[in-house]
């Protein structure tokens, strides 16, 4: 795992610059560090040394060093692809995963991205075609980002290695800010940095005198399957899963994991094994989970380090955690997430986390209203919408949401398991009337999918707008600040291929969420986690919130002069008076624009 940065210049390179550039990500890779340069590419990298210690160091190139490539990622499949290539006649110089990619260019082009298995964002330099080739794992686990000048390209694992180029331009991107406070997270391609661009999941990018060429090479493909045993499709899972653990547990250091009370982490440490694992929780005990991960690490025979956070700890992270998120990220997991990163990097350098699980396989509770509420879907739909209407129209009360959503279609409000602000409130906070609807952002996703089953649709906003925008986001910043590598088993090739085709009621039925994996998971786990509801690192937020040191911190953000550059002051405050007061549970509301506050400081 490590942290890339690079640009093409028609000006030429400076190689103070791209120094300058990898040392702003330096802690993606404490390890060391490499370049390369020549009239018109630079491309830097910053290494954390996880495969091949003695011989893996980046850049690399192929025989005749034409091309060479920087990549932040694990290729599983590595070894495979080495023996292909090898008979194909390539000569191989290092024991790397990345090696595979410069002689896998080589044979098949920028068809490479379909043979690997594995989280990536990379960029080989071709010197003989004088291009620039990009490409985002299909998963989206690993990050990348770039930003067109008029002389090139810039490219990097995170936004801020931009800051040192002279010819980035730092300009606020406010046309999203809407969107953030629906999302709480950056739901866009474009960046709260004017002009600068995310490669998504499953993209590739050809940049070759001065123009940029992307395309798609994968999409999340789900379909409902008809046919359902509960044992075999158990088993298939069983089977799937304990391929991929294996395959993620590659690795010249030790590996430790994530570990939470819920079932996705607890079945791959039961799969796994690993000698350590990592827990965070909070005096509280109703957010507390290191109970549940000592009696299970307990059982199974592991050690497991745990640190018990507080609100002065929170507090206090919270700017620095902002800055190296790169974009504003409201989710209070997240902020979970960096301690017990904090913790694991004392011992490990590589960890594996649950992410995925429960976007594969029906894992939220607001799937459940496929069931639950099957009885008021069944009303004819001009009598739910006219209920709706009149639901929006008035003030909060018990059931106004259900009213109001189930008036709805799924494709006109739904954005994913974590709804903020409606689009109606966030655009009477915000000065800037100018921005981007919700709709108008997941309307491609629901244009490609339109024949699908409602869960499955709801599957695919989750997993593009909530795993990979915030989850796999989170997890990755909060990793690499700590110089920790984090792998996640269940977003991987032969997962996918059991997941994409179960049936809904291998994914929800009345009594539970994600059946078929909680059955898959019980014949390992040696306690009762799979049969637990998520909480994923649950932090008491709410209440800290109300405790007048951290509520004067919001309450002065709140009227700060960023505040009146960018929200109506006076709507803001009464939406925090409204949450001290109790009338209206709105903390999210208020966190999620004291988080954009905070985040702003940081950078603008």
């Amino acid at each position: 795992m490590c942290g890339i940065a690079g640009y093409i210049s028609s000006k030429g390179i400076d190689q103070n610059v791209l120094k300058n550039m990898t040392d702003r990500i330096a802690h993606r890779g404490p390890d060391g560090e490499g370049f390369f340069t020549d009239n018109v590419c630079g491309l830097g990298h910053r290494r954390l040394a996880i495969i091949d210690l003695h011989t893996g160091d980046q850049p690399i190139y192929n025989e005749d060093k034409t091309i060479v490539v920087v990549f932040n990622g694990e290729i599983y499949n590595f070894q495979t692809l080495r023996e292909e290539l090898k008979t194909a006649g390539h000569t191989f110089q290092t024991q790397s995963d990345t090696e595979v990619l410069v002689h896998g260019y080589e044979e098949w082009g920028t068809e490479l991205t379909a043979k690997l298995r594995g989280m990536y964002g990379f960029a080989i330099w071709d010197q003989k075609e004088q291009q620039l080739y990009l490409a985002r794992d299909k998963w989206g686990i690993k990050p990348l980002y770039y930003y067109p000048t008029p002389s090139g390209i810039l490219f990097a694992s995170e936004i801020k290695a931009f800051l040192d180029h002279p010819e980035f331009d730092k300009q606020f991107n406010e046309t999203i800010l809407s969107s953030y406070l629906c999302f709480n997270s950056t739901p866009t391609e474009e960046t709260f940095f004017k002009n600068v661009f995310r490669l998504e999941p499953g993209h590739r990018m050809i940049w070759k005198d001065g123009n940029i060429q992307i395309e798609k090479f994968f999409e999340l493909d789900l379909e409902e399957g008809t046919d359902y045993s509960p044992e075999e499709t158990a088993e298939r899972i069983g089977d799937a899963m304990a391929d991929s653990v294996k395959a993620h547990g590659f690795a010249d250091v030790e590996v430790g994991g994530f570990l939470s009370s819920g079932i996705d982490s607890s079945y791959l440490v039961s799969l796994a094994r690993p000698a350590k694992t990592f827990t965070v929780g909070y005096a509280d005990p109703r957010y507390d989970e290191i109970s549940y991960a000592k009696d299970l690490s307990e059982k199974l025979g592991i050690e497991n380090y745990s640190r018990q956070i507080t609100k002065e700890d929170y507090i206090k992270a919270f700017p620095s955690i902002q800055y190296h998120m790169d974009e504003p990220l409201a989710d209070p997991a997240a902020i979970a997430l960096y301690f017990v990163a904090e913790k694991a990097s004392e011992y490990v350098k590589v960890v594996t986390s649950g992410e995925g699980a429960d976007e594969l396989f029906g894992g939220y509770l607001s799937y459940r209203e496929e069931i639950d509420q099957n009885w008021y879907m069944k009303i004819p739909y001009p009598l739910r919408r006219a209920a709706s209407a009149i639901a929006g129209l008035l003030p909060e009360f018990p059931g106004r949401n259900f009213v109001y959503r189930r008036g709805l279609k799924l494709e006109d409000n739904y954005i994913g398991l974590g709804r903020v602000f409606s689009d109606k409130e966030a655009l009477s906070v915000v000065k800037n009337k100018t921005q981007i609807t919700t709709k108008e952002i997941t309307a491609p996703y629901f244009n490609a999918h339109k024949n699908a089953p409602s869960m499955v649709k709801r599957q695919i906003i989750d997993y593009y707008f909530w795993l990979v925008k915030d989850f796999l986001h989170a997890v990755d910043r909060n990793t690499m600040m700590f110089g920790l590598e984090a792998r996640t088993p269940f977003l991987d090739d032969v997962v996918y291929d059991v997941a994409r085709s179960l049936p809904k009621t291998a994914k929800i039925n009345a009594e539970t969420t994600k059946p078929a994996l909680r059955l898959a998971a019980s014949k390992v786990i040696p306690n009762e986690a799979y049969k637990k509801k998520k909480l994923g690192f649950p932090v008491p937020l709410r209440a800290w919130m109300k405790e007048e040191d951290l509520f004067r911190k919001i309450e002065e953000q709140f009227n700060s002069e960023n505040a009146k550059r960018f929200f109506d002051v006076s709507k803001i405050n009464k939406l925090l008076a409204t949450f001290k007061s109790g009338k209206q549970d709105c903390y999210k509301k208020v966190w999620t624009i004291y988080t954009f506050l905070i985040w702003y400081d940081q950078f603008f």
